[in-house]
């Protein structure tokens, strides 16, 4: 319903593009001032422009900057990823660690930023855009699924934490969804697998899953706001999981 987030401010990450930029234009849409934070400093200034918002250009990666932030901020949506392709043997140790140092120790740090201001309200909202792979494992993806395996954790421990102070904290678990993200690894897959592009479409990314067609971000930023609506204030510590059936097989 329009209107029901106004008078709320909310940081996206990730939000220059994809999902991060759906889900910005969506919060904004129901009235909430989205603050856009990415790395890309042009990108994020373009989706801030186009829905109203404020730009953040910031290097998530670089958590060492993060640790003594605050950010005032009623609703968090920790979005920002990237993926690598490669077997465990292979897989650059730097290239894992920067891998877990965006996507799960800074939504820690970003959750830590934003708590004290959200307890001191008795209101906050913090979603993190995990994936199917928080609950299932891929091969090649081993710095991804580690990540989104320890997002589910992280996103239950605030929760206990926040529930008596008026704070929830849950994960939206998408399969593949079409963004850039997913499209810039098709290659990489193509080559761990021995397989064309085409087929890697048809027999990885949608062959465990019962709807065969890719995930449109729209639908990632649906249930981002259903969780962040005043109609969930007992949805907490959960995951809402919008896998095509994936995870039912």
């Amino acid at each position: 319903m329009t209107g029901q987030l106004s008078g709320r401010r909310a940081l996206v990450t990730g939000a220059a593009s994809g999902i991060g930029a759906a889900v910005a234009t969506r919060l904004a849409g129901l009235g909430a001032d989205v603050v856009v934070c990415d790395v890309d400093a042009d990108g994020a200034e373009r989706t801030a422009r186009q829905i109203g918002g404020e730009a953040l250009p910031l290097d998530l990666s670089d958590t060492k900057s993060l640790g003594d932030k605050r950010f005032d901020a009623d609703i968090l949506v920790n979005n920002a990823g990237v993926q690598h392709v490669s077997p465990v043997e292979e897989f650059a140790p730097e290239r894992f660690a920067f891998m877990l140092r965006l996507m799960l120790e800074a939504p820690f740090l970003l959750s830590r930023a934003v708590l004290p201001g959200m307890y001191e309200r008795g209101w906050g909202r913090i979603v993190h855009v995990a994936s199917v792979h928080g609950l299932r494992a891929s091969a090649y993806k081993s710095a991804y699924v580690s990540a989104k395996h320890g997002l589910l954790g992280l996103s239950k421990v605030i929760a206990l934490e926040g529930a008596a102070k008026g704070v929830t904290s849950n994960c939206v678990c998408p399969g593949y969804v079409r963004t850039p993200l997913v499209e810039n690894q098709l290659a990489g897959q193509a080559k761990a697998h021995g397989l064309s592009v085409d087929d890697v479409v048809a027999e990885v990314l949608l062959a465990k899953i019962a709807v065969k067609r890719l995930i449109e971000p729209a639908e990632v930023a649906g249930a981002v706001a259903y969780l962040c609506s005043p109609e969930t204030n007992s949805v907490t510590g959960t995951e809402m999981v919008l896998d095509g059936g994936w995870s039912a097989s």
